[in-house]
Parts: C-alpha cells; sequence; structure tokens
C-alpha cells in the first residue's frame, strides 16, 4: 500500500495488530487491557479488507506484547496479525496462534464448575485446535472457543 493512502498514521515505534474480525476489535482492547496504557492508542474500525470483507486494526505505540498475551488474542481472534514497528519499518510479524492451554481467560459454561464456585483461575485445554475447542481441566466440559466469554 503506498503510505501516501494510509488511513491511519503511522508509528515510529510500536505494534500493529492487523486483520482483527471488526466485531471483536473491542474485544481484543479489553483483553490487552489497552485502556489502561500510557501511549498512544488508535483504534481503527470498519475497513475494507480483501481477507475479511471488513476489519478492525489497533496501533499502539512504544508497546511490545508477550507471547502470552498473544496467545490471549487468539481467544478472540485466532488469525491476527501482529506487526512489530521500529523506527516506521515493520521489522517482525507475529500470528495470534492457540496455545495449548488457556489459563484465567475465559470462563467455564458450566455453573457447578468449581471455578465459577471458588475463587480461582480457570484452566482450560485445547483439546482441537482446528474446530476451537476447548475442555475445562476441573469439570471436564467441553466448549467451543467461539461460545466463550471472557474472564
Amino acid at each position: 500500500m503506498n503510505k501516501n493512502e494510509m488511513l491511519v498514521a503511522a508509528i515510529k515505534n510500536g505494534t500493529v495488530i492487523d486483520h482483527i474480525p471488526t466485531d471483536k476489535t473491542y474485544q481484543v482492547v479489553n483483553l490487552l487491557k489497552l485502556e489502561e496504557i500510557a501511549t498512544p492508542v488508535t483504534i481503527g474500525y470498519n475497513y475494507l479488507s480483501k481477507k475479511l470483507g471488513r476489519k478492525g486494526i489497533i496501533k499502539v505505540e512504544d508497546k511490545f506484547f508477550t507471547d502470552e498475551e498473544i496467545s490471549r488474542l487468539s481467544v478472540v481472534a485466532p488469525n491476527i496479525v501482529l506487526n512489530i514497528i521500529k523506527d516506521y519499518e515493520v521489522v517482525d510479524k507475529k500470528t495470534a496462534t492457540t496455545p495449548d492451554e488457556l489459563r484465567g481467560i475465559v470462563k467455564c459454561n458450566n455453573p457447578k464448575c468449581i471455578t465459577n464456585n471458588e475463587p480461582m483461575q480457570t484452566l482450560f485445554h485445547v483439546v482441537d485446535k482446528k474446530n476451537g475447542i476447548l475442555k475445562c481441566h476441573y469439570c471436564e466440559m467441553e466448549q467451543d472457543i467461539d461460545k466463550v466469554e471472557l474472564v
């Protein structure tokens, strides 16, 4: 893309989160706790996308996310791309991939699960990455990653 045509201003250093499904943009903001960051954050919504039709894009200045933070993103948007920017250039690209386990990220859908009745962190094993099937470590109930609620 021609830099003169960019819809959102370039950043010198930081992370550009791209290819976010439009309806998941604000979930990404919440998951990464971007409202608590002291550096500038630009949130773009409903941009045209060849891959998705419409997409969200988030630019976070002077912030580089950990692998754990990136894996959390896979819960809401498994194919988003994080572009690592240094001195206005993309120096690395990372794709959010679903880890083998999710700790303290999603709630169990089973109201009788101990995690919904005691003050404790949830733990899910990802038993089928392709179809997004999670299994609660405690009650063993399987859940669809698209239907889970974030903690």
